[in-house]
């Protein structure tokens, strides 16, 4: 019997209409001077700040954490955290500058924070960020274990955002690599795992890698900060995407008029074919799940793409041109048959 992300206890549809009932009640909004700015659907929020726009966004490492709990290795998560945030909010050419975390224990544990710190601090440092302050709650009679998110403040100069609207049928689409499954889709793939068929446990050496199954699973979430933010001064960006949950589809967040032909996408890593072998999940599921390679993706002016591979190739090795902006609507892989509609 296959698992789906639904089946495994995360249905992203009915997410998005939780998500919905719950904005519908938060009707009060400041007006002049802090006021936001609409932003429907995208990966961060915006604030009116005079001369700058400040972006504020919040998100944690989720199931992920089960693992490294397996493990006892908590050391990375922290660069998860940070990474889940500064992605997100780099998507409207903002800079992130200051963050915030919160840890939720079920009882007081040294080890576990000074490993999570570790790990913050490092992330801290990919995305040129300070840490101000956070939380730390014991919450012995609601937390099993422990949560980790974080909020992140950033800025971008008025006029200077992007949001999607310039995006144009001829737009190349650049996928920047991920370094695996990032920090989503981590209840399917315990799922998976924990299946009686599957043949493997977290400490089990996997084809394709020198390293355990559960170390594989806990590689930390690239950090795309530097590389994005160099790139928005150098050329004409039209859209920027984090793939996150819903995977691929996310694309659709940046405009909804116009398809997203993934026509070459990067080659998934072989933990993806593992888990999906192991589970017989079709290629769609996986899509609509999981980043498969791509951890973010650019949208730009064609006359740019060249250049832009070459510089994002020189500094960092793993942009690929994927695809382009056709009419229609949606995400596609044509290689794959599979169609996202909006």
């Amino acid at each position: 019997m296959k698992i789906t992300y639904s089946e495994s206890g995360v249905d992203i549809d009915k997410k998005d209409r939780i998500a919905e009932e719950l904005i519908k009640k938060i009707k009060f909004t400041r007006k002049g001077f802090g006021t936001p700015i609409c932003l429907d659907g995208h990966f961060t929020s915006l604030i009116d700040f005079g001369r700058y726009s400040l972006s504020l966004c919040t998100d944690g490492v989720g199931t992920k954490i089960m693992i490294a709990s397996e493990m006892k290795k908590w050391d990375t998560i922290g660069i998860d955290c940070i990474a889940m945030n500064v992605n997100d909010m780099i998507c409207v050419g903002a800079e992130p500058i200051a963050f915030v975390d919160y840890i939720a224990m079920e009882k007081p544990d040294e080890e576990i924070t000074r490993q999570i710190g570790i790990g913050l601090s490092k992330g801290a440092e990919l995305s040129n960020l300070s840490i101000v302050g956070g939380e730390t709650a014991i919450l012995s009679d609601m937390v099993n274990g422990l949560d980790l998110a974080g909020t992140c403040l950033g800025y971008v100069e008025k006029g200077r955002e992007i949001t999607g609207k310039r995006i144009k049928v001829g737009d190349c689409i650049i996928g920047l690599k991920s370094s695996g499954i990032h920090s989503n889709g981590y209840t399917l793939v315990r799922k998976v795992l924990k299946d009686s068929r599957s043949r493997y446990t977290y400490n089990d050496k996997i084809k394709g890698y020198s390293k355990k199954l559960g170390d594989v699973l806990l590689e930390p979430t690239r950090i795309y900060v530097k590389e994005i933010l160099e790139a928005i001064k150098r050329f004409e960006i039209h859209g920027l995407a984090n793939i996150t949950g819903s995977g691929l589809w996310n694309i659709s967040r940046l405009k909804n008029n116009v398809e997203f032909r993934i026509s070459d996408p990067i080659k998934p890593q072989p933990i993806f074919k593992l888990l999906q072998e192991l589970n017989r999940i079709s290629d769609y599921e996986m899509y609509q799940t999981f980043n498969m390679g791509m951890g973010f993706c650019i949208i730009i002016n064609k006359k740019d793409c060249d250049d832009a591979l070459a510089y994002l190739n020189d500094k960092w090795v793993g942009a690929k041109c994927v695809g382009e902006v056709v009419k229609g609507k949606g995400v596609s892989v044509p290689e794959l048959k599979i169609k996202y509609k909006m």
